[in-house]
């Protein structure tokens, strides 16, 4: 028995890499298409039908780029460096339930790779050791654009992740568990989070957008400033693991955005739970695009002021009404 346990986490944790990775490629074409859509010019559309191998293209092209390697810069740390960052975003997913436990052969098998009691908590953690790969990076290149990228992106993340645990705090006092599987069963029984806790949700949203490093929080690459920031040195399959993370990183906030604010896999009964997440998931997916086609980026002190002087506040204050609600204080 417990060698089948071990037997189907491996194939859910070859399954998950495998559907992020796809994602990523078909995200990131997706992007291209509707970026030009919104620019009123053609996205890519030359490689295969509608343009759907694109993604296997430019797979092709990072693979046999050369790697360079800066003469000043630290050998083990800038090879890496990437590879912490890709890891530390599939790493958050494992703990993302996509949908209701399936039964096959006898067996109820859970959506997710882990269902800890603390997975809210090991979500957040995992996410911060991300910047780790963009700090390490930028130091290690021994570039000054990549080093005023990477101390941005230490400096964004410290400034939007108070207020993003701020704003999911209202959630933990009302459900009483940090477990995400009994976050999305409590939404299922009671209303969406979405719409008693609207105020969290924004404050949610926005730093997760400030988090992944998308318009118009991008600072830390900012090529007009930084030319590209944190990876201005790196080339070929390296460079190529910095975006896999960002687009991962894209998926997973908008997953955490369904799973605590939208009811997760919840939805009619006329199509399959998974489908209602990944339709959700996509949504979300196309707000992030969205967004970037329309905002511009962001001047620096009014990133930090707005964090500090905004979300902040306005999470803790909707924190303290929370808590004053549940505890019958008002």
């Amino acid at each position: 028995m417990i060698l089948l346990s071990i037997v189907i986490t491996v194939v859910k944790v070859i399954l998950l890499i495998g559907i992020l990775m796809t994602g990523f490629a078909y995200t990131m074409l997706v992007e291209r298409r509707l970026l030009g859509f919104f620019q009123l010019r053609l996205g890519p559309n030359r490689v295969g039908p509608m343009g759907l191998l694109q993604p296997l293209a430019d797979a092709i092209k990072m693979m046999t780029k050369e790697d360079l390697l800066p003469s000043a810069a630290d050998p083990l740390v800038f090879r890496l460096a990437p590879v912490a960052a890709l890891f530390a975003a599939l790493a958050v997913d494992a703990v993302i339930p996509f949908g209701a436990p399936i039964h096959l052969f006898g067996l109820a098998i859970s959506l997710d790779i882990a269902n800890p009691g603390i997975g809210l908590l090991y979500v957040f953690a995992f996410s911060s050791l991300g910047v780790y790969g963009l700090v390490l990076a930028g130091w290690a290149s021994q570039n000054k654009y990549s080093l005023l990228g990477g101390v941005r992106a230490s400096a964004q993340l410290i400034s939007y992740e108070l207020a993003m645990g701020l704003s999911v705090l209202g959630i933990l006092i009302t459900v009483g568990s940090a477990n995400l599987e009994t976050i999305v069963q409590f939404q299922a029984h009671h209303w969406w989070f979405v719409f008693t806790q609207v105020i969290p949700f924004f404050v949610f949203f926005t730093t997760a957008i400030a988090e992944t490093n998308r318009i118009p929080f991008d600072l830390p690459e900012a090529e007009s400033e930084l030319v590209a920031g944190y990876h201005t040195e790196y080339s070929g399959i390296r460079f190529a693991m910095f975006y896999m993370a960002e687009y991962i990183n894209m998926i997973t906030a908008s997953g955490m955005a369904v799973t605590l604010f939208f009811g997760g896999w919840s939805g009619w009964s006329f199509l399959p739970p998974i489908i209602w997440f990944l339709l959700k998931v996509g949504a979300f997916i196309f707000v992030f695009i969205w967004i970037r086609a329309t905002l511009p980026r962001f001047r620096y002190d009014r990133l930090m002021n707005f964090g500090w002087k905004v979300l902040v506040p306005l999470a803790f204050v909707y924190v303290l009404a929370t808590a004053a609600l549940a505890s019958g204080a008002i």
